[in-house]
C-alpha cells in the first residue's frame, strides 16, 4: 500500500499495489502494522456498506461527537463516488477546511478520515458501493451533521443531487448550530 498524507491534518489517501498475473490481481487493503508504524488508528471493530442505486445520491456530512468519535477508512467496492472529509476539530491547523476525492472500483483507492471529522460522499455513477472501516460503534445519542451545502465550509459537489435522505436535508448549519 502508497500511503499520502492529504491536505486535511490527519487525512491520508491510500492506494494499493496489485500483484497481477494471467489470473487477474491481488491487493492488500488493510494491514494493521503499516497503519500503526505511521500511527494512525488500526482498530475498526465495526464494518459498514452503504449501496446506492442511482448517480448524484448524496449522503452527509455525518459524524460522532465525543467519546463516541470515529475514524473511518472508506472505499468504493462498486461503481465511483466523491467522498469528502471535513475537519472539524478546533484546534486542528486544518480546521473547517475539506478534502475531496474520487474512489472507485477502478482506482482501488481509500480514503482515511480521522476522528472528529464529518464525512459525506456523492455517487458519480448508478449502483455504487461503499465499504468502511470504522473505529468506533455506532450510536445513535451521538450522531450529528452538518448540511452539505453550508456556506461556512464551501464544499463543492461534482453533479446536482438526485437523492438525499430527509435527514440529512435538515442538518443545521454549522453558524446555527454554534450559536
Amino acid at each position: 500500500m502508497l500511503f499520502t498524507q492529504l491536505e486535511i491534518s490527519g487525512a491520508w489517501l491510500i492506494e494499493l499495489e496489485p500483484v497481477g498475473d494471467t489470473r487477474g490481481s491481488f491487493a492488500r487493503t488493510f494491514c494493521a502494522r503499516e497503519f500503526a508504524a505511521l500511527g494512525l488508528v488500526a482498530n475498526f471493530p465495526q464494518h459498514s456498506r452503504s449501496r446506492n442505486k442511482t448517480k448524484g445520491t448524496l449522503r452527509g456530512m455525518h459524524f460522532q461527537e465525543a467519546p463516541h468519535s470515529e475514524t473511518k477508512l472508506v472505499s468504493c467496492t462498486r461503481g465511483s463516488i466523491y467522498d469528502v472529509c471535513l475537519d472539524l476539530r478546533p484546534a486542528s491547523p486544518t480546521y473547517l477546511q475539506w478534502r475531496g476525492i474520487e474512489l472507485s472500483a477502478e482506482n482501488g483507492r481509500q480514503y482515511y478520515l480521522p476522528e472528529g471529522c464529518a464525512h459525506g460522499f456523492q455517487t458519480l455513477s448508478d449502483d455504487a458501493e461503499i465499504f468502511y472501516l470504522i473505529s468506533a460503534f455506532y450510536e445513535p445519542a451521538s450522531g450529528r451533521g452538518f448540511r452539505y451545502d453550508d456556506p461556512a465550509f464551501g464544499i463543492t459537489w461534482p453533479l446536482p443531487i438526485t437523492t438525499m435522505s430527509d435527514k440529512d436535508r435538515a442538518w443545521p448549519d454549522f453558524a446555527a448550530d454554534k450559536s
